[in-house]
């Protein structure tokens, strides 16, 4: 099978070359840098601008990049300065929990949750939340930590007209009143519960990690076999939320 895609070999090129550039380019000068003809690149320029990765300048005939691209460099830094903090931090509640479980981060992408770092203990349990993974945020701790950090009105946005919730393996909240009364659980109690709404036979606890705003930017969590009793698993939780505003700290620069 050819390793070669030239529309996608040639679309790189192109955010290359506008990168490089201050000002928008135009077609002519794109055209000429890429080695393909004009005609071409009129197409891929109008793929990449559908895809909203392109800015038109029809008064000057020439290309620049959109704030799309520097949202997603934007989103890659700060994904890996929450990384950099909290994994130390993911590491002292492995380290000092008594009880193997694996730590992990996630930030909200849009409804659903997505893992991007973990520390796992000897003999923890295995689970689903490998970096890269995104779950539904209303079946997951993590999820409706952040969830709960959010006004009524945001987390309504996040589902629109949704009558049934998704249900991974039974449990878990089917309907948006459902929902909202297991996130005002959640800001009651201080942290959020998960008992196998994505893996049978596994807990998870978590708590939101805020922005300077008041945001959650992120969430922390931990999931073990359940089992622990309440005082057990109480513990656990307060570790967790004390973890999550240390790292809230971290990111104020406090």
């Amino acid at each position: 099978m050819p390793s070669d895609v030239p529309a996608a070999r040639n679309a790189l090129r192109m955010l290359r070359v506008l990168a490089e550039r201050t000002a928008p380019v135009p077609a002519s000068t794109l055209a000429r840098q890429l080695d393909i003809p004009r005609s071409s690149l009129y197409q891929l320029a109008r793929t990449m601008m559908d895809e909203g990765f392109l800015v038109h300048y029809p008064e000057e005939r020439a290309y620049g990049l959109s704030a799309l691209v520097t949202e997603i460099g934007a989103g890659m830094l700060q994904t890996e300065r929450l990384r950099r903090l909290a994994h130390p931090l993911l590491e002292r509640l492995v380290g000092e929990a008594a009880t193997p479980l694996v730590a992990h981060l996630v930030v909200l992408t849009g409804a659903e949750v997505t893992y991007v770092d973990r520390v796992s203990a000897p003999r923890a349990p295995t689970t689903v939340s490998s970096i890269g993974v995104r779950l539904p945020a209303h079946l997951t701790a993590t999820g409706r930590s952040a969830l709960a950090a959010m006004s009524h009105q945001q987390v309504r946005a996040l589902y629109p007209h949704r009558d049934a919730l998704y249900r991974r393996s039974g449990p878990g909240p089917a309907t948006l009143p459902e929902l909202d009364e297991l996130l005002r659980a959640t800001r009651d109690r201080g942290w959020a519960v998960e008992d196998g709404d994505i893996t049978g036979g596994y807990s998870s606890v978590a708590a939101a990690v805020l922005d300077r705003n008041d945001y959650p930017i992120a969430a922390m969590g931990v999931t073990f076999r359940t089992g622990p009793d309440d005082a057990a698993r109480r513990l656990l939780g307060a570790t967790v939320a004390t973890s999550a505003a240390a790292l809230t700290a971290r990111l104020r620069g406090h």
